[in-house]
């Protein structure tokens, strides 16, 4: 079953974010707190909407956290994909494709007209999976991050 996120899934969500930095080998980089998640997804202005994947049993097996994008060549939002997390013990049960699934619906119901991710290279059950839903990546891009220090540089570098 897949559902809408609730303030009361900050918590599950955040071990999960947790759980998901662990297995990208970047734990250390998973700074952001039950707080900041609970306002980026239920404050006054939401800045991210999140999707909970449940066994039958009613047990959290996943989560999707997207937020809106915008084309400036197709002149409409999309969606992007800022997480998609199952837990390793419940993997192969199609939670995974549920919540993409559900994502791609409120794509084609809203007139979105992308749904976007990133995948780490390493990460080959993942890539294949996504490959075996239909979609495929993005040759010729390569993403690009400015944060700490750099970002901070910058910025004030237009003040």
């Amino acid at each position: 079953m897949i559902r809408t996120a609730t303030a009361a899934d900050v918590p599950v969500i955040h071990t999960m974010i947790r759980e998901l930095a662990a297995y990208e080998k970047a734990l250390d980089e998973a700074r952001a707190t039950e707080a900041q998640l609970r306002e980026a997804l239920f404050g006054e202005r939401p800045a991210a909407y999140a999707h909970i994947a449940e066994t039958d049993e009613g047990a959290v097996a996943g989560f999707a956290l997207w937020f809106l994008n915008f084309s400036t060549w197709r002149g409409v939002h999309g969606i992007y994909l800022e997480d998609l997390y199952v837990r390793p013990e419940l993997r192969g049960g199609g939670h995974g494709k549920a919540l993409l699934t559900e994502l791609a619906r409120i794509c084609v119901e809203r007139g979105y007209e992308r749904l976007e991710w990133s995948v780490l290279d390493w990460n080959e059950p993942s890539i294949a999976f996504y490959r075996a839903l239909g979609a495929r990546p993005q040759d010729g891009w390569t993403v690009f991050r400015l944060t700490d220090g750099e970002l901070a540089k910058l910025g004030a570098a237009g003040a």
